[in-house]
């Protein structure tokens, strides 16, 4: 008996059909599922509903069976072909460039400097603070009533002033609340300036809004434990307006920033300060070693 090699059996492909055939539509699956409802909802209403649920789930099931029995019941569907094209409208992956002697790209692959969020804390902490006076000055009528709620954190002559004196000025509050104000500042400005490059896409969205109201939330829980004068007295419509403004300007600060690549994608050698041929470049003869 001769067979076809694979390669005959390959270029006879066999053409798609024109036609193909499918089960007839029928009604019986649609009144066996209404007559075993009713034969299941007469158990809590009457002996007749049941009765008509048995019957109509009998001619149900011996419709639907005399569908397939002694004859499959069906009917030709002409089949429309149709060019079927694959396409996407995602945007192209950039790439990452990896040294030789690297197996995977750390990420992220550039950073900002130490001093960018010094800078983006220091901008964030003004911003803040021009609208937690505003704050005092158009609601509390006092530009000091914020600055003794803030010293209140840490300083406990502050938590003791009464509602009077918490509307006038004093120096240690003062000079408590400028320096708490700076040191929070620098630190979550360091946070952006570490955070940022993680998220290249839309970095102000992460440290204007959700950075905001993460941070927001839980202080909101925790508040009255920190300092119960400032959870009786704070207005958070106007501390969320002065997060988001912290955040806002911080990010900008931190973003427009020069970056440089991350240390962890520069090779061993380098990092380390040995002289390697091929990885540092070499020094003039009139260099001093």
């Amino acid at each position: 008996m001769a067979t076809l090699s694979a390669t005959e059996r390959s270029n006879e492909s066999p053409r798609a059909p024109r036609e193909i055939e499918v089960s007839a539509p029928t009604a019986w699956p649609f009144l066996l599922a209404l007559g075993a409802a009713l034969l299941f909802a007469g158990l809590v209403t009457s002996t007749s509903v049941s009765c008509l649920g048995a019957l109509l789930s009998l001619a149900g099931s011996v419709g639907w069976f005399r569908e397939v029995f002694p004859r499959e019941h069906e009917e030709v569907v002409t089949v429309v072909p149709e060019d079927i094209r694959v396409t996407t409208t995602r945007r192209v992956v950039e790439r990452l460039s990896v040294l030789p002697d690297q197996v995977r790209a750390w990420l992220p692959v550039h950073t900002y400097p130490i001093s960018a969020g010094v800078k983006g804390g220091l901008a964030g902490s003004i911003a803040m603070a021009v609208l937690a006076c505003a704050y005092g000055v158009l609601k509390a009528g006092s530009i000091w009533y914020p600055i003794n709620l803030l010293a209140a954190v840490f300083y406990r002559e502050s938590s003791r002033l009464g509602p009077a004196q918490l509307y006038s000025f004093h120096a240690d509050a003062f000079a408590i609340a400028f320096v708490l104000h700076g040191v929070v500042s620098i630190f979550v400005g360091l946070l952006y300036g570490a955070m940022l490059p993680m998220f290249p896409r839309r970095p102000i969205v992460l440290g204007g809004l959700i950075a905001p109201a993460l941070w927001s939330g839980l202080l909101y829980t925790i508040l009255g434990l920190l300092n119960p004068l400032l959870a009786s007295r704070i207005d958070w419509v106007w501390f969320m307006a002065s997060q988001v403004a912290f955040g806002i300007v911080a990010g900008l600060v931190v973003v427009r920033q020069p970056s440089f690549p991350t240390r962890e994608n520069t090779s061993f050698a380098l990092r380390a300060g040995i002289e390697a041929p091929g990885t540092m470049p070499p020094r003039e003869s009139g260099e001093n070693h």
